[in-house]
């Protein structure tokens, strides 16, 4: 098949980008999104050009640095599908293809399709863990934990942490990804001790990061690859405004 890309191309963060057009002819229906933009590269290596840069790892939808905005959709226009899972059967042949990286204040271009989503770690370093001393693994049935419970907790952990959310709202919020991150412990007895603390820290690293606020349009939770839902958005408020109650009540 026979495709045309318009990739966007940018150096650095300081400079300006622009789009830059691709003929690609021989691209098999069966290559993932990526393997294409390998080829497309070993193409521009041969010619003497440099290669469009672009984020990768597992390629297997689990580690969430494919990300890349495609024909106006993060992630492109598959359901529940990570650009590294993207495959060339989704489009039809000629068909042109947009590629832009993540747009978001808070996730500056390192070069091309690249993003720093750096923001997103230092969330997570505000209390996306468990910090007691637990010593060696204790027995799994120790602490009992409902299924209804434990499943939503399940449900919000599958986040990948890949920026999907912050890409599809037009706020650039990333509102859906620490409300997972937050939820996925709020729901657990583990969590507990720290529920109050991490929440306020968390979000307010959200907000210093520069993401926007929650737009309510549900297209995080409608990009998301991994189908997040926004209902854990509503559980992250509950959790900072009960924790900002307390608080006051303490003092």
């Amino acid at each position: 098949m026979k495709i045309t890309l318009k990739i966007w191309r940018q150096r650095n963060a300081k400079v300006k980008g622009r789009f830059v057009k691709y003929n690609l002819e021989n691209v098999s229906p069966e290559m993932s999104f990526l393997e294409m933009l390998d080829f497309l590269n070993e193409q521009l290596i041969k010619s003497g050009e440099d290669p469009v840069s672009f984020d990768h790892d597992c390629r297997e939808g689990i580690c969430g640095a494919c990300g890349l905005y495609i024909n106006g959709r993060a992630h492109g226009p598959e359901k529940r599908t990570t650009t590294c899972e993207l495959h060339l059967r989704s489009f039809k042949d000629g068909s042109t293809i947009v590629v832009e990286p993540w747009r978001s204040r808070a996730f500056p271009v390192i070069k091309d399709l690249m993003v720093d989503r750096t923001a997103l770690d230092e969330i997570i370093r505000q209390g996306g863990y468990i910090s007691v001393d637990t010593g060696s693994a204790p027995e799994a049935n120790s602490i009992p934990v409902g299924k209804h419970l434990s499943d939503k907790a399940f449900d919000a952990a599958e986040c990948i942490g890949c920026g999907a959310c912050v890409a599809a709202c037009k706020n650039s919020s990333a509102m859906l990804f620490v409300a997972a991150k937050v939820s996925q412990m709020a729901l657990l007895p583990h969590g507990k001790p720290e529920a109050a603390e991490r929440v306020q820290k968390m979000v307010k690293k959200m907000d210093e990061s520069g993401f926007g606020g929650c737009s309510n349009t549900y297209s995080c939770e409608h990009d998301c690859p991994k189908g997040i839902p926004v209902e854990f958005i509503a559980k992250m408020n509950r959790e900072f405004f009960k924790a900002k109650v307390c608080k006051q009540k303490v003092e």
